[in-house]
């Protein structure tokens, strides 16, 4: 009897050391290459069918083929829920690293949470997520952008002149910092009359401009949050027989266009296919466990006349 007591006594503390073993945290490792097998990573962009987010597209793939290794790039069309499967998908196929550009920084959260359980490394460019641990953001300083925008409409136009801002998707970091960074200045040295969401899509922005426009004749100035949207005020501003001091963001083909033919007067261009590469780049570093730094800053410049 006594040594069946003793045998109970001795599996049961078994049981509980390898229950200890196994139970301590549900977070895997990462989905490591092996040697000689190419390292796949999962590309999540938030949408293609913006100049800015091609070209940054384009500056993943080239880094992708340059350093050997394979992208699988999925598009989410500017859908939070499309992107949130794409992720899982990406999850689910066992990618090495997964590099994001989010729609919404709130709702990719759980993305990445996700990703962290499965033990895949995740990496933000452009736009930062707001929960989950990120091995790196690989982003241009908006906020800086911001308050470049409203210092160059103060130079130009001087202080206290009516302006409007044309601000991003809702939710995005981007629309966030860019606004931050506008406010900055002008909550105190320009006169703010309106500001509305046109989601970084141009033809949206015509509508909201033109809406604008009409409902504050006195506007000078408008702070678009990216160029897709300044094209579309600037199409609004010719509807309306108006000079509008127009000021974008993001420096893409058609925004420095506009800028030199005279119908913008700035853009702040970022660097998206550098911002493509270095991600890429900074993915792989991940993946083979090299160190990367938490932020990578991409340069930013305006671009006038």
């Amino acid at each position: 009897m006594k040594l069946r007591k003793l045998l109970l006594v001795v599996m049961s503390l078994c049981l509980v050391v390898l229950m200890a073993g196994c139970g301590g945290s549900d977070k895997k490792e990462a989905p490591a290459a092996k040697t000689g097998e190419k390292i796949t990573v999962g590309f999540s962009v938030s949408t293609l069918n913006n100049p800015f987010f091609v070209t940054l597209s384009d500056g993943v793939t080239e880094k992708a083929k340059a350093l050997g290794v394979d992208v699988q790039t999925l598009d989410a069309g500017n859908d939070p829920a499309k992107q949130a499967n794409d992720v899982a998908d990406l999850i689910q196929h066992k990618v090495n690293v997964l590099l994001i550009n989010p729609v919404d920084s709130a709702a990719i959260a759980n993305s990445v949470e996700a990703a962290n359980k499965a033990g895949i490394p995740v990496l933000m460019v452009d736009r930062a997520s707001d929960g989950g641990q990120v091995v790196s953001l690989i982003a241009s300083d908006n906020v800086k952008g911001g308050e470049m925008a409203a210092q160059y409409i103060i130079d130009k136009l001087g202080s206290n002149v009516a302006v409007a801002e044309m601000e991003g998707i809702p939710g995005a970091s981007a629309t966030r910092e860019r606004g931050e960074g506008f406010h900055k200045l002008a909550d105190s040295k320009l006169n703010i009359v309106a500001k509305q969401t046109a989601e970084f899509d141009r033809t949206k922005g015509l509508t909201v401009a033109e809406n604008i426009l009409q409902a504050n004749p006195e506007i000078q100035a408008i702070f678009a949050h990216n160029d897709e949207m300044a094209l579309g005020a600037i199409e609004a501003a010719k509807s309306a027989g108006k000079q509008v001091f127009i000021v974008g963001f993001d420096g893409t083909e058609d925004g420095i266009k506009a800028v030199k033919d005279g119908s913008m007067a700035a853009t702040i261009a970022q660097q998206p296919k550098l911002m493509g590469e270095q991600g890429l780049e900074a993915a792989v570093k991940a993946v083979k466990k090299e160190a990367v730094a938490d932020h990578i800053a991409v340069p930013l410049k305006l671009v006038t006349k």
